[in-house]
C-alpha cells in the first residue's frame, strides 16, 4: 500500500473532509515547486478550521431555537427610515453583551423587532456566547411548569446560565401577576449580570396593565432600563407592504 493511500486513509479516519477535495491540488502545486510544502500544509489545514468552524456555527445557532433564521442583510432598513442602520447593525459587534448590558426594541407589530433581535442572536451564537431564543409567554408557561414540579430554582438557573438571552412578544398576551413574578426573578437574577433582549408592541407606560401590576412592572422596568439600550421602531408593518390599498375607506 502506497504512502499516499495510507494517507488518504487517515484523512478519511481523523474526518478532515475539507482535504478530500483538495489534497491532490495542494500535492500537485508542492511538485511543480509553485508553493512550498509548508504553504501546502497551511492551506489544507487553514480550510479544514473553516470548515470546522462552520459546523460549530450551525450547531451554536441550532441550540440557539431561533423561530427562523435572518441576518441584517435580510432587514429592509428602507422601509423603516427612521432607523439608523449604524447604530442597529454596531449591536452585531455585541459589545453591549461584554458590558451586560440590555437592548429593547419597542414598535408596532410587523416593525421588524423579532428579525433584529434574531439577527443579533446569530451573531451572538456564532460568536461562542450562548444564546437562547423564547417568547414571553413561552418561557413563563416554562416557569410556571418547573415550579409546579418543585424545580422551578433549577430553571431558573437554566435561563441564567445564557450570555445573551431574548425573550421576545412582551405584551403580546396578558400574563397573570403571579406568573409575571416568575419572569420578574429570571430579570433580577439576570440584571447586571447577562445580557437580555426583550421585543415588545407596548410602550413601557403599558406593562403595568401586561403584568397586572404597575409596582412590579416598574420594578422589571428599572432593572431592564439601567444598562439599556432602547431602539423605537414607529413606522408600517412590513407584512402588510403592498396591500395598502386594502385599507382605503370607499
Amino acid at each position: 500500500m502506497s504512502n499516499y493511500v495510507k494517507m488518504m486513509n487517515n484523512v478519511e479516519s481523523l474526518h478532515l473532509d475539507s482535504w478530500k477535495g483538495r489534497i491532490d491540488a495542494v500535492i500537485d502545486a508542492i511538485n511543480s515547486g509553485s508553493i512550498d510544502v509548508v504553504e501546502g500544509l497551511y492551506s489544507l489545514t487553514d480550510a479544514e478550521v473553516s470548515e470546522r468552524q462552520k459546523r460549530v456555527d450551525v450547531a451554536m445557532v441550532k441550540v440557539s431555537h431561533f423561530p427562523f433564521q435572518k441576518t441584517f442583510a435580510d432587514y429592509d432598513f428602507s422601509f423603516q427610515p427612521q432607523l439608523k442602520k449604524d447604530e442597529i447593525t454596531d449591536l452585531g459587534n455585541l459589545r453591549f453583551i461584554e458590558a451586560h448590558e440590555n437592548v429593547v426594541f419597542l414598535g408596532t407589530p410587523g416593525t421588524g423587532k423579532t428579525h433584529l433581535s434574531v439577527a443579533i442572536g446569530i451573531e451572538a451564537a456564532k460568536n461562542r456566547y450562548r444564546t437562547y431564543f423564547a417568547t414571553c409567554n413561552d418561557l413563563i408557561a416554562d416557569l410556571k411548569k418547573a415550579q409546579s414540579e418543585n424545580v422551578l430554582a433549577k430553571r431558573l438557573k437554566f435561563y441564567y446560565s445564557y450570555s445573551l438571552l431574548i425573550i421576545d412578544e412582551v405584551g403580546f398576551l396578558p400574563i397573570e401577576r403571579k406568573d409575571s413574578d416568575l419572569l420578574f426573578q429570571l430579570i433580577s437574577m439576570r440584571y447586571e449580570k447577562r445580557s437580555t433582549i426583550f421585543t415588545s408592541n407596548k410602550s413601557f407606560n403599558h406593562w403595568g396593565e401586561v403584568f397586572g401590576d404597575m409596582a412590579l412592572a416598574n420594578a422589571m422596568i428599572d432593572r431592564i432600563l439601567h444598562h439599556c439600550k432602547v431602539i423605537q421602531i414607529v413606522g408600517p408593518s412590513y407584512r402588510m407592504k403592498g396591500k395598502e390599498d386594502l385599507f382605503k375607506e370607499d
